[in-house]
């Protein structure tokens, strides 16, 4: 999993790996065992680039919000909540239909 901005979230140590636990379960039980990205965004961040790179290379690509709302999603995409994490801050992108 390659992760962005994790220096600068504020979270320990013991919190980011169990959320990237959490993630990797997740993605295991969806049969998904490539590359996948993970942005630790502090809100007014722009991740445009490292967001379409995983997509042009059909790889998922996760945001966790350390603030109050995450940062805005490249054009013609979504962050979309994972209502299964208990917490409700991991997103994952998605391309709006269009």
């Amino acid at each position: 999993m390659e992760c962005y901005g994790q220096s600068e979230s504020g979270l320990e140590t013991q919190q980011i790996q169990q959320i990237m636990e959490w993630l990797f379960a997740s993605l295991m039980n969806a049969g998904y065992l490539r590359r996948s990205h993970l942005i630790w965004d502090l809100g007014e961040q722009d991740w445009k680039q490292v967001a379409l790179a995983g997509l042009q290379r059909d790889e998922p690509v996760f945001l966790y919000r350390c603030n109050d709302r995450p940062s805005l999603p490249p054009e013609h995409c979504c962050w979309r909540l994972m209502t299964e994490y208990p917490s409700l801050i991991i997103y994952q992108l998605e391309v709006l239909e269009r």
